[in-house]
């Protein structure tokens, strides 16, 4: 009954919470089809005031000068040289603890993101869709509908026949070993399936050579791990961890985002900038410019752990299967590995008693050949046997591995050979 009854009570507060992220969600996709600003970082060239934006006359100089050039020069590398040149800046802003932010030259990000942004062209985007703003333009409709025309144009051309790629690499120049080495994506086929890999590059360039210190890591495994550590840090966005002087309405808000992120199929690879992966560590360094986008914030707003990500990482094999494991591994108590250790203590209490091989697998019903093997198991270290126990041993160590290796009498080698599985 009080299992039950728990049980009733968290539905009921699942449910009162799933409505209210609903609502608040509804309130923001309504608002802002009747034109509304609904918060966020203020763009550069506008002003909040309340729920739309006044233009700032200065800063609104800078974004006109910007669509100016790329009419001229048509490539937003040749903009962002060019705007450094005339001293164009982002706006500078001071948080409510004094700390200075922006005010640094644009790049490319940036001044893509200002040529694409509808907020310029007096609309307002939620999602896929775009309404007409309560604001004014600083960028007539029509030049801002050329420029999109233009950059669509000038977007990178897809290889191939043009058909969609139906297993893309989200992670694409994104990830790093420890040796600084770019992974890229490669892929093998069997039976007809295509199986894709992260691999670091020097693998590529030294093809047949043999390098050891080389990364080969299973795509859908990796993406699927990282993906799963994003979501579950995002989870603590609405903490003063992750952001500071959140208000009640702030956090509902961020809440709703996070729980809408994680119900659907969600790109969160975009929030990704790089990845470094070393042995027993992987470590995420997200976009702080994607992620102040995603949570609607000021950048100053954001804590040093906000876009740091920093996960255990494992790779284990098991014959030619290949398992990555980022974060705190669960336990998997191996049944049969402890029932095989345990009779290898008890065969071994036997033999010292003076019973020979052929009277322990009488009695015990197996055969001699199996107590040969087994029983040297009891001689395993005890703090090997305490993981085997707990199940926080190596994927590897199996009763099937044991078998076709020789175990080390020396307990330290035994926990050299077992830790490198």
């Amino acid at each position: 009954m009080g299992r039950l009854t728990l049980n009733v009570l968290l539905s009921f507060a699942q449910f009162e919470r799933e409505v209210a992220a609903e609502r608040i969600r509804d309130k923001i996709a309504a608002s802002k089809k009747k034109g509304m600003w609904m918060g966020g970082m203020v763009p550069l060239g506008y002003n909040a005031a309340g729920r739309t934006l006044e233009i700032n006359d200065n800063e609104a100089q800078t974004v006109r000068k910007l669509y100016e050039l790329y009419d001229k020069h048509r490539t937003a590398k040749e903009v962002a040289i060019q705007a450094a040149q005339l001293g164009l800046r982002s706006t500078q802003r001071i948080n409510k603890n004094g700390v200075r932010s922006g005010d640094v030259a644009l790049d490319r990000g940036h001044i893509h993101h200002i040529l694409t942004n509808p907020i310029y062209a007096g609309r307002i985007r939620h999602r896929d869709k775009t309404y007409d703003g309560l604001h004014k333009a600083i960028i007539e409709p029509a030049v801002w509908d050329d420029v999109q025309t233009k950059l669509q144009v000038k977007a990178a051309y897809k290889r191939g026949d043009g058909k969609k790629v139906k297993d893309p690499s989200p992670l694409i120049g994104k990830l790093f070993d420890e040796t600084g080495d770019r992974l890229t994506p490669s892929h093998s086929s069997k039976g007809g399936k295509r199986h894709r890999y992260y691999i670091s590059h020097r693998l590529v360039k030294q093809a047949g050579e043999k390098d050891k210190s080389g990364w080969r890591l299973p795509a859908l495994q990796l993406e699927r791990q990282i993906e799963k550590a994003i979501q579950e840090h995002l989870a603590k966005a609405a903490t003063p961890s992750i952001v500071t002087d959140l208000t009640s309405e702030e956090i509902l808000r961020i809440r709703a985002e996070v729980e809408l992120v994680t119900s659907t199929q969600t790109n969160l690879f975009v929030l990704i900038e790089r990845i470094d992966i070393t042995a027993g560590k992987i470590t995420i360094h997200l976009d702080s410019n994607a992620l102040i986008n995603f949570l609607q914030i000021d950048l100053g707003r954001l804590t040093p752990d906000a876009i740091l990500v920093t996960r255990p990482f494992q790779m284990r094999k098991r014959g030619v299967e290949t398992k990555l494991i980022i974060g705190d591994k669960s336990p998997e108590i191996d049944e049969a590995l402890i029932r095989n250790i345990a009779d290898a203590h008890n065969w071994l209490v036997m033999i010292k008693s003076g019973k020979t091989f052929d009277e322990i697998a009488a009695k015990d019903k197996t055969s001699k050949r199996r107590i040969q093997q087994v029983t040297e198991w009891a001689l395993l270290a005890p703090d090997i046997v305490k993981q085997i126990v707990e199940g926080r041993q190596p994927l590897g160590l199996t009763s099937n591995w044991l078998l076709r290796h020789k175990l080390p009498a020396d307990w330290n080698a035994q926990r050299d050979l077992i830790a490198a599985l």
